[in-house]
């Protein structure tokens, strides 16, 4: 066995190990460093579970790029676009497009026999991807859209069916304004199914159902959309995938990213990259400043065996490597406990939810949490490697010691 972790190894089994003084001093240190893990895990697994709820829904909802006609004044009202197949093909053959499917939207008044609530009717045809919204449809199912014929069925919120007091399988009318003198025009539909995202700008607006009645409302023919929503294998090329498609659409359609659409979203949820990166850096300067103390003590209680092994003929350098081997026992002991406390808690919130959240200001019921193994690994290995980074600079104070005063030291 190497010579240095030979003595840190009986120093740590040592039963005299632990002396008056040290003794509540390792505690602390080790005890810094499991909260400060517990802290930084929790933090890092709950900021990160939050951000990635909030992106699914806003992404599974509207897809993660949207093309759309030039609105220099947004309104609810669309106008028709018609892309060809062979743009919708060369789209779609494109590295990390998954999908695409068409949608319109339309502003109307939903009107029951004592009250109205203004919302907006989002159609979808029979190709649409209805597993996006699957985790949210909370009573029936999602309206069955066929080819041909009209589908008077419709997805509602839970947010607008309480509004109205509307149940699963109740009927009611909606109204859509047209330009003055024309009056305005008359739906009947039936809920199929009611969702709740938590998503107040979701829950307060939208219903969902066949865009066939949008077509026939705005007088177009069945094969103009409002737009396309394009899905992506994954979230990490969208700029660059949304430019390839901006370049092949013509003059008067616009490619939109997720976070174009919803820019002020994406910069609320970018803080919470600040703030788990705040975080981390004051848990590690606190266990570092406490391993630090607690390195100091155990050099000083240790003060007559550094004289022997000095006198022995150790060099300085072998010295302080038995010190900073027993200091990562002691912040290794600390990382199991902080992984062990901290990891459970995410595993327990996971399963069961006890810690919930106002939806109306986080727009989720209860604390999401992403546990990311390898995050997990480099958090653990940042903090070992810079504790032990700064602990070279205490473990100098064995070069001050001179053996012949440290034999006799007591």
């Amino acid at each position: 066995m190497n010579f240095e972790f030979f003595i840190a190894n009986r120093i740590v089994k040592s039963k005299t190990a632990a002396k008056k003084i040290s003794r509540p001093v390792i505690r602390i240190s080790v005890g810094a460093i499991a909260l400060g893990i517990i802290i930084m895990i929790v933090a890092m697994a709950t900021g990160n579970g939050l951000r990635k709820e909030i992106r699914n829904k806003v992404i599974g909802f509207s897809g993660h790029i949207q093309i759309l006609n030039y609105q220099p004044n947004p309104t609810y009202e669309q106008t028709p676009t018609d892309l060809p197949d062979s743009v919708l093909t060369h789209i779609s053959g494109i590295p990390g497009v998954e999908y695409i499917q068409p949608f319109a939207q339309k502003a109307g008044i939903i009107k029951t026999d004592s009250l109205f609530e203004g919302a907006l009717l989002k159609g979808v045809n029979a190709d649409y991807h209805w597993q996006n919204l699957a985790g949210y449809i909370t009573e029936g199912k999602a309206p069955t859209i066929g080819q041909t014929g009209y589908n008077d069925s419709i997805l509602i919120s839970r947010a607008i069916a309480d509004k109205l007091s509307l149940k699963l399988n109740d009927k009611f009318s909606m109204y859509f304004v047209r330009e003055a003198p024309k009056p305005p025009l008359l739906r009947n539909f039936y809920i199929s199914g009611i969702y709740q995202t938590d998503f107040e700008e979701i829950d307060n607006n939208f219903l969902i159902g066949d865009i066939k009645h949008l077509q026939r409302l705005n007088k177009w023919d069945s094969t103009e959309v409002g737009g396309y929503e394009i899905f992506l294998k994954n979230d990490e090329n969208i700029t660059a995938t949304n430019e390839q498609i901006r370049l092949l659409l013509p003059y008067d359609l616009d490619a939109l990213s997720a976070r174009q659409l919803n820019e002020q979203l994406f910069q609320w949820l970018d803080l919470f990259d600040l703030n788990i990166m705040i975080i981390i850096i004051i848990m590690i300067a606190v266990a570092t400043i406490n391993m630090s103390i607690a390195l100091l003590i155990l050099i000083l209680e240790r003060t007559q065996m550094v004289g022997i092994l000095k006198a022995l003929g150790s060099a300085n350098g072998s010295i302080r490597r038995i010190f900073l081997i027993n200091a990562t026992y002691l912040i290794l002991r600390g990382l199991f406990w902080g992984n062990l406390i901290g990891i459970g808690l995410c595993l327990l919130q996971q399963q069961f939810g006890f810690v919930k959240l106002d939806p109306t200001t986080y727009y989720v019921s209860e604390v999401s949490i992403d546990l990311n193994i390898p995050f997990l690994l480099a958090l653990n290995g940042i903090t070992v490697l810079i504790c032990l980074i700064c602990l070279i600079l205490p473990s100098y104070l064995i070069t001050r010691i001179s053996p012949v005063k440290a034999i006799r030291f007591d």
